[in-house]
């Protein structure tokens, strides 16, 4: 039976700092980096409707908009950001659009200019 995969993708810029680490490191210190996020939504059927395992359309707006709740802001004062790794990242988008997107099966996050990326398979 083939799988079929759908991926969008969104970018936000964001700051943040890890506070648990060690005083003059500079990972304590607040600073900011461009983000890319892509959520994978996977399906061994199609709409028979419209032949497509999901509407790009809607997978797109629901990526933008949490990837706008974030933009320009501190990830830290969000709740589940509280330590902002790449890691929580990706759990974060994973518990924003689970619930509408059943079919969500990848999350990646990455900071391009620094060739840095975590991915979460669900």
């Amino acid at each position: 039976m083939p799988t079929f995969e759908i991926t969008k993708q969104a970018t936000f810029d964001a700051a943040h700092h890890f506070p648990n680490e060690p005083e003059g490191s500079i990972y304590r210190r607040v600073h900011g980096h461009s983000f890319t996020v892509e959520a994978t939504v996977r399906s061994e059927t199609l709409d028979a409707e419209h032949g497509w395992v999901a509407d790009l359309g809607a997978l797109d707006r629901a990526l933008k908009a949490a990837a706008e709740e974030l933009d320009h802001g501190l990830l830290n004062e969000k709740p589940g950001l509280e330590m902002p790794s790449l890691e929580n990242l990706c759990l974060w988008f994973a518990n924003r659009m689970k619930p509408e997107w059943p079919g969500l099966c990848r999350i990646q996050v990455a900071r391009p200019t620094i060739n840095e990326r975590c991915v979460l398979t669900l």
